[in-house]
């Protein structure tokens, strides 16, 4: 028996109901009896507006003749319901959402902080679509296993989440949440990624534009994030006290960093060839920052020259800078301070990655006679 499968879509901003089938002109005849029934050459299809009356309709007229399967619009409907009821559940919590930014930027977060915990609340309240009030601890708990886990998302990610429920409900609905009953997963342990000098410079050579090369040349020689080199300014530059001034990096601080001569001449050439005057690294209109997404494809670029077969990112280049520091007999307190770690113990990690003891030691299969 012939075969019909109606879906539903948007077409010309309106509903529509598609009636799909192999060409067939008892099914065309049947289909034109609906005076509203059209062909679309874009759609590939017939189609009517949705609506109920319309669809008892197409059952009347087809179903003595054919099979017709609605599941895909059965599929579609639902969709759009659960679309529906989202946007509306999102329109009345979105003065509550508002609060809570209001109240983030007050308190001077981070534009990059507030925009994360905006959107993992988000997700939070959609999943469960409840009010405010009777979400609990149980709540967080059935979200990490159906939403996060199901999707294999991050255990930083999961983090990010728990901390964006605790400060809004805290914050803006005066409700306390046990803290001792959410889960939060276990900090993943690890190393950071490093290059070889001889990597680095393979990376560094690959590019002919001397913006190019500057921006990365710094990122490694200071220990730069990607964001702290994009907000640099040319006064942030100190060429006779050889620093560079890094002014409100990750947790609102400011610290300095020691420039090498080699640096130094370098940014020298910069300056005469680009002249910034906003920015250190502008971006294709005068006065504006370097984007920093184009950053990171001046570094693919570089990698797709070399001979380096690792997926290497911006932050690699500021891990091998710690690295070899300490391998070059550094201590550990001066390159917590310029990187601008909080914790000794995250600067300790690079301890981990350093080969200097490592090539030291002898391995007992050197002394098996074989």
């Amino acid at each position: 028996m012939k075969t019909v499968e109606l879906n539903l879509t948007k077409h010309s901003e309106a509903m529509v109901v598609l009636i799909q089938f192999p060409y067939d002109t008892q099914l065309i005849s049947s289909i034109k009896q609906i005076p509203e029934a059209r062909w679309s050459n874009h759609l590939k299809s017939w189609y009517v507006p949705y609506s109920i009356e319309m669809l008892h309709q197409i059952k009347e007229l087809l179903e003595p003749i054919a099979l017709i399967n609605a599941e895909p619009l059965k599929h579609r409907l639902r969709e759009e319901k659960k679309k529906f009821l989202e946007n509306t559940y999102l329109n009345t919590i979105q003065p509550k959402i508002e609060l809570y930014k209001q109240w983030m930027q007050s308190k001077r977060y981070s534009v990059n902080t507030i925009g994360v915990y905006t959107e993992a609340l988000i997700a939070f309240l959609k999943f469960h679509q409840k009010p405010f009030e009777s979400i609990t601890n149980q709540d967080i708990i059935h979200f990490n296993n159906e939403f996060i886990l199901k999707n294999k998302l991050s255990s930083s990610y999961q983090n990010q989440v728990v901390n964006a429920i605790i400060l809004f409900f805290s914050q803006i609905e005066n409700k306390v949440m046990d803290i001792e009953l959410i889960h939060r997963p276990k900090r993943e342990k690890l190393l950071p990624n490093v290059l070889s000098k001889e990597e680095v410079k393979a990376i560094l050579e690959a590019l002919s534009n001397t913006k190019h090369r500057m921006m990365l040349a710094l990122i490694y020689s200071c220990g730069l994030r990607r964001g702290e080199l994009i907000n640099l300014k040319p006064t942030d530059i100190d060429s006779k006290r050889r620093i560079i001034i890094i002014k409100q990096g990750k947790g609102k601080k400011d610290r300095i960093a020691p420039l090498s001569d080699k640096i130094i001449v370098l940014l020298r050439d910069y300056y005469q060839k680009y002249k910034p005057s906003t920015w250190l690294f502008e971006g294709q209109e005068k006065d504006s920052k370097y984007d920093e997404r184009s950053l990171a494809s001046v570094l693919k670029h570089a990698l797709a020259k070399t001979q380096i077969n690792k997926p290497v990112s911006l932050n690699w280049l500021r891990h091998s800078y710690a690295t070899h520091l300490l391998e070059s007999g550094t201590d550990l307190r001066f390159i917590q301070e310029i990187l601008g770690h909080k914790s000794s113990k995250t600067t300790e990690l690079y301890t981990h990655v350093s080969t200097k003891s490592l090539q030291n030691i002898k391995s007992p299969f050197d002394d098996l006679d074989i």
